[in-house]
């Protein structure tokens, strides 16, 4: 059986509860099982994504202003602009249109979130204890960690590993992941993990699905991700509905 492990965005700003810029409670300890995982079973590849950003994105609060000048603070939610203004005039029409698009097609609200997994900062590695394993893996099979950066594109956020929220038909890197998913459609297994489960873990398993991979394919490790506080809701309504459509949920120690 080819049995693929899918690892959404295991890095230091989510996993590391004294540095983490955008820390999830619990991260560390899924991470350290996840490290586990990898050298114990069998795989016969290694997917993991990566959070990128720039300082200056749409959901970060350098890009909006209120009418007295002043950014939103992180989680504010912005579903209107009746309160909120692009910093850059140039980018006013563009954000408009991004809420917008948002509401119409149902993904998550625009959410302000702390800069987060910045392009060459310490933020945007991966955990250390994982990568040391993920290292050990490839020193062994002599195979390759298939390593997917994604959320570079400032002007739209990027959870699912699969494509960005609102596309950009110019950016293929926001378009859907055909190499990713080609990849995964060779799996016999497919097990999924990483941080955090409310976002980018439920929006790359949903465009998993979406997308024509069978949610009987798919093994959530349940132990293997966490929700961000304040929205463990997001990641209750995820399991369900997986599990409704035929996903296995499991532990990272069940996995034989």
């Amino acid at each position: 059986m080819k049995r693929h492990l899918l690892i959404i965005d295991p890095q230091e700003d989510f996993c590391n509860p004294r540095s983490g810029a955008l820390f999830v409670a619990g991260a560390e300890a899924d991470i350290s099982r996840i490290a586990t995982l990898v050298q114990r079973v069998e795989l016969a590849a290694i997917h993991v994504t990566l959070d990128t950003h720039h300082v200056l994105d749409i959901a970060h609060p350098l890009w909006w202003r209120d009418a007295d000048g002043n950014p939103p603070a992180p989680f504010t939610i912005i579903d209107s602009l009746v309160h909120w203004h692009a910093a850059n005039p140039a980018h006013q029409a563009r954000s408009v249109a991004y809420v917008a698009a948002l509401a119409h097609n149902g993904r998550y609200p625009l959410c302000i979130w702390p800069p987060h997994c910045l392009i060459g900062s310490a933020g945007h590695a991966i955990a250390p204890e994982l990568f040391a394993a993920l290292c050990a893996w490839e020193t062994r099979t002599g195979r390759s960690v298939d390593y997917v950066r994604k959320g570079e594109n400032p002007f739209t956020e990027h959870y699912s590993a699969i494509a960005a929220d609102v596309p950009d038909p110019e950016d293929s890197a926001t378009l859907p992941n055909e190499v990713l998913l080609t990849a995964l459609c060779q799996a016999d297994e497919i097990l999924v993990c990483g941080e955090a489960g409310s976002h980018c873990v439920a929006s790359t398993v949903r465009d998993l699905v979406s997308q024509g991979i069978p949610a009987q394919k798919l093994t959530l490790l349940t132990d293997g991700f966490s929700p961000v506080p304040g929205f463990t809701h997001l990641q209750d309504a995820f399991l369900s509905d997986l599990k409704a459509a035929g996903a296995r949920l499991t532990t990272t120690e069940e996995v034989k």
